[in-house]
């Protein structure tokens, strides 16, 4: 079903692969699409909500309590939005609800004698519609699946949309749970947007500071800072099987939640805990860098070899960690390459899903196919009212 586009103030929902809180946008969405962030609100889960959400990553729940937990993320999900509004001012006409994910395999494995692909993001978006008596766009990523991509990531529509620029190139790198990257070439359009998860950020790190110190997350990079990077881990954990991958691809908790949190802590049996939070954390800059080089850099030169330079925009709760942001730096402007801080770093990814939202109420596509591998442009999501 198709609309005529018109302008919406759209509250956009997110939760990531860290499973620390919930991001509410409040964002006003003109056609062409034309995006203004009027608000942005941060509410933490309940420390009960949190250990249930990384249960249920870790296959560790029953079925009841799962349906349980869709339906609790449900009134916790309506509670932030009714609170942001109100905090805002401002009255959304629509929700983006990305949902919590708690599964998600973009490859084919064997189920029930056929191979099978799954994506499940959990949060009755019912309960959100009722709650707030306005249409609700959720469970974004299943149709892009079926059209034979990835499923993620989808914030390339959003990058695409605010960042492009005639003569610098924009990589665009999002330093959630997992850490994924947007390239738009100087000058691109929409086919020439190439997007993929690079591996972990925020969720390895944060692990590895549950099990070493009980905390749950390093704050401000302070611990790493105060231990060494064990080179001979990083280079060897690089070996894994995904950061070889060519894009696009997609990752989570099942290829760097607590199993490769244990192999990273084995490959530094004699390590004190600092050292092991500084390996994991240069890890993620590794990755990151390593994806770059081998799959941004050659992408760019092929589609812009004109460009006047090169910004690397980065958002996300990773931003937080100096010593991260620190090295980041280190390693991209001995290439050229500008990095800067996204305005309003943290809002993104919920932007993006307001903005996801906005079309799908549309009837318009907002998957970016040379980003998700999809076969065709699709419109994404369910609407419930």
């Amino acid at each position: 079903m198709t609309r005529k586009p018109k302008t919406m103030i759209v509250a956009g929902v997110m939760s990531g692969t860290s499973a620390d809180g919930i991001d509410v946008a409040l964002a006003r969405i003109a056609p062409g699409p034309k995006l203004k962030l009027l608000s942005h609100s941060e509410f933490a889960f309940p420390k009960a909500v949190r250990e249930a959400i990384l249960r249920a990553a870790a296959g560790e729940m029953k079925v009841a309590e799962l349906s349980q937990l869709n339906w609790r993320l449900g009134e916790i999900y309506a509670d932030c939005i009714a609170k942001a509004s109100e905090s805002a001012g401002l009255k959304p006409a629509l929700v983006g609800l990305h949902g919590q994910t708690i599964y998600h395999q973009a490859s084919p494995e064997k189920f029930a004698g056929k191979p099978v692909r799954a994506t499940w993001q959990i949060g009755e978006p019912a309960v959100v519609a009722e709650r707030l008596r306005i249409p609700v766009v959720s469970d974004f990523r299943p149709a892009d699946l079926a059209a034979g991509g990835q499923g993620a990531p989808l914030v390339p529509m959003l990058d695409f949309c605010q960042f492009r620029w005639k003569t610098r190139n924009r990589v665009l790198l999002n330093l959630g749970g997992i850490a994924n990257m947007t390239a738009i070439p100087a000058g691109a359009t929409l086919s020439d947007v190439i997007a993929f998860d690079s591996g972990p950020a925020n969720m390895l790190i944060d692990s590895l500071m549950q099990r070493e110190f009980g905390k749950p997350f390093d704050r401000g990079g302070k611990v790493a800072a105060k231990g060494w990077v064990l080179e001979d881990a990083v280079a060897n954990l690089m070996r894994s099987e995904y950061f070889q991958r060519p894009a696009p691809k997609s990752c989570g908790r099942e290829q760097f939640g607590e199993d490769f949190a244990t192999l990273l802590r084995e490959a530094c049996p004699d390590a004190r805990a600092e050292d092991v939070v500084a390996t994991a954390t240069a890890l993620t800059v590794r990755s990151i860098y390593d994806a770059y080089a081998r799959i941004v850099w050659p992408h760019l030169g092929l589609k812009a070899p004109l460009a006047k330079g090169t910004d690397l925009i980065v958002s996300g709760g990773g931003v937080r960690n100096d010593f991260l942001m620190a090295k980041l730096r280190g390693a991209f402007e001995q290439l050229g390459v500008k990095v800067m801080v996204a305005e309003q770093p943290q809002a993104k990814e919920a932007v993006a899903f307001a903005l996801l939202a906005w079309l799908s109420f549309h009837g318009l596509p907002g998957n970016v196919p040379a980003a998700t591998g999809a076969s065709r442009a699709v419109v994404l999501g369910k609407i419930t009212c």
